[in-house]
């Protein structure tokens, strides 16, 4: 049976590692050991930040809209209910770029919404 020398599989293993902690400060990105610590804590932090990006966007969605429905004169729970009621679809991605970039169209779903609002319900 042939004898098996693992040297090019190892090397590749450490060279993925270094290359992946290139940047970082000290010894973490020329020592193994430490380069593998760091780069392994830096993916766990990538895993769950990318979950977080999603939080934290639609928090800064909704104060971007809260702000912008308090300036036409209505709390953001009537204007989102409002919304559905009247079968608006406009995520708050989109509702939170009208309310910044287009603040005249903003004011338009606003004033649709106290329309419905104030209308005799049948």
């Amino acid at each position: 049976m042939p004898r098996v020398k693992r040297s090019s599989k190892k090397r590749e293993r450490r060279k993925k590692i270094l290359t992946l902690a290139k940047g970082y400060r000290g010894t973490k990105k020329s020592n193994y050991r430490t380069a593998k610590e760091a780069v392994e804590k830096s993916l766990q932090y990538a895993y769950r930040d990318r979950r977080a990006k999603k939080r934290d966007f639609r928090q800064l969605w909704i104060i971007r809209i809260k702000a912008g429905a308090q300036a036409n004169g209505i709390s953001y729970s009537h204007f989102i209910s409002g919304l559905r009621a009247l079968k608006i679809d406009l995520n708050r991605k989109i509702l939170a770029e009208l309310a910044v970039k287009a603040p005249a169209t903003f004011a338009y779903l606003v004033d649709q919404v106290k329309r419905a609002e104030a209308a005799p319900k049948t």
